[in-house]
C-alpha cells in the first residue's frame, strides 16, 4: 500500500484563512484588542490609520474568494493543462518511489561495487549526442524522466566507488546519505529559529562539540557556522580578523586604510588568496611563506615577512596556517605560529579542512598540536570523516565576533519583538541568507557511529596510508615524493622500465613529467580507477593517492599499484 493511501482526505468548505476586511468595526475591534495587550518597551506600536489606508488601497476585501476562483479559470483559459504544482500529491508517490529505487540500485550499490567502472568516459561532443540535455516547451513523461535519471547515473563519475581516490572526498556513508535525503525532503533554511528550530539547536550542539574537540577554552566556548565549503570558511576567518583589528572597515571598507596583510603557506589552499581578492584585499596583500622540505611553513620566513610589513607601515593582520596541505598533506607548526601571532598581535587561523578529522583520533591528533591556540579553525567533515558533500564548518573561540562582523539587522527576518528568544536566530551572523541544513547528515552519522566509530574510521584510513607507503618503498619503479607522509595523501612517481636506466638529468625529468598524465588518461578511458597528479614547484608530475574511504583494504592498495604499473609499463 502506498503511504498516501493512508492519509485521510480533507474537504474544507471554507478556507481556514479568513480574508482581511476593511470594515470600520473590524479595525476598531483589532485596535481595542491590541490596546489591551501588554507591549514591551522595545515593541514598535502599530499605526492603524496607516494600516487602514494600505488595506483599502490594495483592495483587500471579502471578494478574495472570487479572485481565487478567477485565478483557476485563467489557468484553464491560458491552456496550462500541463501545469503541475510543486507539491508531492498522491499520484506522484509511485514515481518518487521508483526513482528512489533506481538511485539506490544504480548509484548507491552498483555504482560503488568494485566490479563496476568508476566512470564511463566520453568527450564533450560525444556526450552531448548521447545524453538529452535539451529543455523544451512541454514537459517529459515520467518514463522519459526515469530514463534520464538512469542515464545521469551512467555518465557520472562514481565518487563513492572505492577506486575513486582522486580528490579530498570520496565514499557514500549510508547514514550521511539518509540524512542528506531527509533535509532535501524538508527543504529547510537555517537562518531563524521559527523556520528551523530543530536544526538550529542541532547546529549549536554539533559546533560546540567540535570546538570542545579542537580544545578551545571553557569546554569549547565560542561560536561557529556551517558553511558552503571550506573556501567560504576561510573567508569567514579573513572577515572576522579584519573586523577585530580594523572594526571601522565594516562601515568604511578598506579605502584610505593602512594595508592589511595576510600570511599563508606557499602550499596553502588557493581559497585564502581567492577570498582575499574577493574581499578587496588584493592578491599582493597575501604573502606566501616558503615551506621546508616536507611542506611545512618556515617560521623564520614568516617572521621576516612580518617584520618587512612593519617596516613599510603595513598592518600584519592574520596568519592562515594549514593542517593537512592539499598536495603533500603537511601540518604546519601551530605552536610556533601561535607564538608569532601573539608576539605581533595577529589573528591565527588554522585551515584544517582536510586534516581536521585527525582530531577524532587519540593516536593522530598530535599532528594538530597547538590548534587550541587558534582564533579560528576551518574543519570539513566531508573530507577526512567522509560525510556527504558539502559539510564544512567555521569555528572560532570568540563568542560575538560573527554577529558583530556581519549583522545588518534586516527587519523582515530578524525582528526583535518575536515571541521567542531571538538569540537563536543565527542568520544575521553569516553572509548568506538561505542556508542548507548541512548539520543533519553529519549529526545523524555521528549519532549512528559515535565518536568511537569516527575515531575507528580515521585510524583505518591512516593505517591503509601507512601500508600503501610501505608498498611503494619496496616496489621497483615506484618512488616516494616524501619518505614519511604525515597524512593520508601519499605522493609518488611511477618510473617506467624505459626510464629506469637513464641519468637523472633534464631529459629524464621531462620524460617523467609526461608519464602521470598518460597513465591518468588510460585509467579514465578504461574506467578502472581515478587518481590525481600534479607538479609542485620544480618537481615533475607525480601521483597523489588520497584516502578517506574506510572500506578500503590492503588488497585495494596493491590493486592501485598493479593498475598504475599495468597502464604505464610500456611508456
Amino acid at each position: 500500500m502506498l503511504a498516501s493511501e493512508n492519509f485521510p482526505a480533507h474537504h474544507f468548505k471554507e478556507s481556514i484563512f479568513k480574508p482581511y476586511s476593511t470594515g470600520a468595526d473590524d479595525l476598531a475591534s483589532a485596535t481595542a484588542a491590541v490596546a489591551t495587550t501588554s507591549l514591551s518597551p522595545d515593541t514598535a506600536s502599530v499605526d492603524f490609520e496607516t494600516a487602514r489606508k494600505m488595506l483599502t488601497t490594495n483592495g483587500c476585501s471579502s471578494n478574495n474568494n472570487n479572485n481565487n476562483n478567477n485565478t483557476t479559470d485563467m489557468q484553464s483559459q491560458d491552456g496550462l493543462s500541463g501545469f503541475v504544482a510543486s507539491h508531492p500529491a498522491a499520484q506522484f508517490e509511485g514515481f518518487i518511489r521508483a526513482c528512489v529505487d533506481e538511485i539506490i540500485k544504480l548509484a548507491v550499490f552498483q555504482g560503488t561495487n568494485r566490479s563496476s567502472k568508476v566512470v564511463e568516459w566520453h568527450e564533450p561532443a560525444e556526450l552531448r549526442q548521447l545524453f538529452d540535455f535539451q529543455l523544451r516547451e512541454k514537459g517529459e513523461s515520467q518514463d522519459k524522466l526515469r530514463e534520464l535519471l538512469r542515464e545521469t547515473v551512467r555518465f557520472s563519475v562514481k565518487t563513492g566507488h572505492p577506486y575513486f581516490i582522486n580528490q579530498l572526498y570520496s565514499g557514500v556513508d549510508p547514514y550521511a546519505l539518509v540524512g542528506q535525503w531527509l533535509t532535501d525532503a524538508l527543504n529547510p533554511s537555517v537562518y531563524t529559529y521559527e523556520v528551523a528550530p530543530l536544526f538550529t539547536l542541532m547546529e549549536e550542539q554539533v559546533l560546540a562539540e567540535m570546538r570542545r574537540i579542537v580544545g578551545f577554552p571553557n569546554s569549547g566556548q565560542g561560536d561557529g557556522i556551517f558553511c558552503p565549503g571550506g573556501s567560504i570558511a576561510n573567508g569567514y576567518a579573513i572577515s572576522c580578523a579584519r573586523y577585530k583589528y580594523a572594526p571601522e572597515s565594516k562601515k568604511n571598507g578598506l579605502f584610505n586604510a593602512k594595508p592589511l596583510i595576510i600570511f599563508t603557506s606557499e602550499d596553502a589552499h588557493y581559497s585564502v588568496e581567492k577570498l582575499a581578492m574577493f574581499m578587496g584585499f588584493g592578491s599582493e596583500h597575501v604573502r606566501k611563506i616558503a615551506t621546508n622540505e616536507v611542506g611545512k611553513m618556515r617560521l623564520s620566513d614568516l617572521e621576516d615577512q612580518v617584520k618587512l610589513c612593519l617596516d613599510n607601515n603595513w598592518q600584519p593582520l592574520m596568519v592562515s596556517a594549514t593542517s593537512g596541505t592539499t598536495v603533500l598533506g603537511a601540518f604546519d607548526d601551530l605552536v610556533g605560529i601561535s607564538e608569532l601571532c601573539k608576539k605581533y598581535n595577529m589573528w591565527m587561523h588554522v585551515d584544517a579542512a582536510w586534516g581536521g578529522g585527525a582530531l577524532m583520533s587519540k593516536k593522530y591528533r598530535h599532528l594538530l598540536n597547538g590548534i587550541e591556540r587558534a582564533d579560528s579553525v576551518t574543519w570539513n567533515p566531508h573530507k577526512l570523516l567522509a560525510a556527504s558533500q558539502q559539510c564544512s564548518t567555521f569555528l572560532t573561540r570568540h563568542q560575538q565576533v560573527l554577529g558583530q562582523c556581519h549583522s545588518t539587522n534586516a527587519t523582515y527576518l530578524f525582528q526583535k519583538d518575536k515571541f521567542y528568544d531571538t538569540s537563536y536566530d543565527t542568520g544575521d551572523k553569516h553572509i548568506q541568507c538561505g542556508r542548507r541544513a548541512d548539520v543533519f547528515k553529519f549529526w545523524f552519522m555521528w549519532k549512528a557511529k559515535g565518536s568511537q566509530g569516527l575515531e575507528a574510521h580515521v585510524e583505518k584510513v591512516f593505517r591503509m596510508a601507512e601500508f600503501f607507503t610501505a608498498k611503494v618503498r619496496e616496489r621497483p619503479g615506484f618512488e616516494l615524493v616524501l619518505e614519511n607522509p604525515e597524512c593520508t595523501n601519499i605522493s609518488f612517481w611511477y618510473v617506467p622500465p624505459s626510464l629506469r636506466q637513464m641519468e637523472r638529468n633534464r631529459d629524464f625529468y621531462d620524460r617523467l613529467h609526461k608519464v602521470a598524465p598518460k597513465v591518468k588518461e588510460a585509467m579514465i578511458k578504461k574506467g578502472s580507477m581515478m587518481i590525481t597528479y600534479q607538479p609542485l614547484r620544480q618537481l615533475p608530475n607525480f601521483f597523489r593517492l588520497v584516502l578517506q574511504n574506510s572500506c578500503l583494504e590492503e588488497s585495494d592498495m596493491v590493486y592501485f599499484l598493479n593498475e598504475i604499473e599495468s597502464l604505464g609499463q610500456n611508456l
